[in-house]
């Protein structure tokens, strides 16, 4: 039996709490939005807690014991907090990249639901994670994930297209195609090669290690390696938050120590550890996984999307930031990078109105301790980051019309269908030279109020852009 031992290490961004505030104290920059002080005191005591103990207990185990293998999952995110605020976490994992048995996946950049919002964006998160991980630690990642493992047949092609060789999602039993979590599958379409986590074997460690009123409690590592060497298949995969080890379970539970004896008790019984990329391209698959990008999976709450536009409202923010991307895309810089921001999973999940077990864990994470205030905060980002946007447009309205485009439900469509449409300012401008049903529009007034409504420009001001 291989076991694959995958860690999630991410932090999310808090936004700041501006609700109560007076006007004149409203953020007057982009990134004002964020609780950066708070983030990084947090992310302070996460590091001691986590990225420094655990990373150096896992540095020893590395060196003690030959077999013993990790993958890990770093946004880009968190390695720009390891930068900033505690850069001897990066030394450590520098140097358990060293041992040539640590290996890095690729992910969004900004741990986002890009792939639900625009997917050449998610193309172009990824991608600059690559650079990230190239640039700070010399390394090339061969396999990749979507944020919290979500997953469709279209994002594995994708990845495959990237030129990815392996991915990971969640090992749901409805899956067509599935014959078992311990198996190395092929997307369906595609060439690539996919593990399915054993969310039960996870979740014992992840969300059950602490648990008293657990009828396995207390698991200790010989226990826990005999379930995995007496389980049906070739590969075990184990996937959780890297924060599980000192964080969301205390050092007092004895976490450290179930880390620490975990390869000795898997070296004895001959389970062997492998990476994510080892173990997919290392066995056969059994078949084909069939997920319908109209029914993605994720490792999240149900097992499906839920968990971030679940409600009304999520999916109302979600729909919102996908409108603004064509004008933050068009600006570029700081307003780009702070859609990115405002992407970051965590906004969305912190609004999830769930009860059961998994509001429980929802309530856990969510910093603000409702998800009705998370709502109305992020809905009071949009408007903030809206009017940055309108102000960055008429700062250089010729600059950001040459760029932008109108998503297609924002473009113009004139009462005749044959006479077209207009998405960008150079498609106006050749309705108007074409006359008829345009010059009715204009004479109207519509095409100014869509030139100020949506290309964000009096019409006037758009013309004057072409004369120059």
């Amino acid at each position: 039996m291989e076991l694959v031992l995958f860690l999630e290490v991410h932090q999310p961004l808090r936004m700041r709490p501006v609700l109560l505030h007076p006007p004149g104290s409203q953020p007057s920059e982009l990134q004002d939005l964020f609780e950066w002080e708070v983030n990084r005191e947090i992310f302070r005591r996460v590091a001691e807690n986590v990225y420094l103990k655990t990373s150096r207990l896992l540095l020893e185990s590395l060196r003690e014991n030959e077999g013993f293998k990790v993958t890990f999952s770093l946004s880009g995110l968190v390695i720009e907090a390891m930068e900033r605020w505690r850069p001897e976490v990066l030394d450590i994992f520098a140097r358990m990249l060293d041992t040539g048995r640590v290996e890095l996946v690729a992910q969004t950049y900004y741990h986002s639901i890009a792939w639900l919002l625009d997917r050449q964006e998610f193309v172009e998160q990824v991608r600059e994670h690559v650079n990230k991980l190239r640039e700070v630690f010399g390394y090339v990642p061969r396999a990749a994930e979507n944020t919290e493992f979500i997953y469709d047949n279209d994002l594995a092609c994708t990845l495959h297209k990237m030129g990815f060789r392996a991915t990971v999602t969640e090992g749901v039993e409805q899956l067509r195609g599935f014959r078992g979590p311990n198996h190395v599958y092929r997307a369906w379409g595609c060439d690539i090669r996919v593990l399915l986590r054993n969310y039960r074997l996870s979740d014992d460690v992840g969300f059950r290690f602490s648990q008293r009123q657990w009828d396995q409690y207390p698991l200790t590592a010989d226990k826990y390696v005999s379930w995995i060497s007496s389980s049906p298949g070739e590969v075990v995969t184990i996937a959780m938050d890297y924060e599980t080890f000192g964080e969301h379970h205390q050092e007092g539970t004895g976490i450290r120590e179930f880390l620490r004896w975990l390869p000795r008790e898997a070296r004895r019984r001959g389970v062997k550890f492998s990476t994510l990329s080892e173990a997919a391209l290392g066995h056969e698959p059994v078949g084909a996984i069939d997920v319908p990008p109209w029914s993605p999976v994720s490792w999240a709450d149900e097992r499906d999307v839920s968990a971030w536009l679940g409600n009304e409202v999520q999916r109302v923010h979600a729909e919102a930031l996908r409108s603004l991307y064509p004008y933050a895309k068009a600006l570029g810089g700081d307003h780009m990078r702070l859609w990115r921001l405002m992407s970051v999973s965590d906004h969305f999940y912190y609004q999830a109105t769930k009860t059961g077990p998994a509001g429980e864990v929802h309530s856990y994470f969510n910093p603000y301790g409702s998800p009705y205030v998370a709502q109305l905060l992020y809905q009071r980002a949009l408007a903030l980051f809206l009017q940055q946007l309108r102000e960055g447009a008429q700062r250089d309205p010729c600059r950001f019309l040459e760029r932008f485009r109108a998503p297609d439900h924002l473009c113009f469509y004139p009462s005749d269908p044959a006479e077209g449409r207009a998405c960008s300012l150079e498609e106006l401008l050749q309705g108007l030279e074409r006359g008829g049903a345009w010059e009715e529009h204009l004479r109207r007034g519509h095409i100014e109020r869509w030139a100020r409504e949506v290309l964000l420009i009096d019409l006037q001001r758009a013309l004057d852009c072409k004369k120059l």
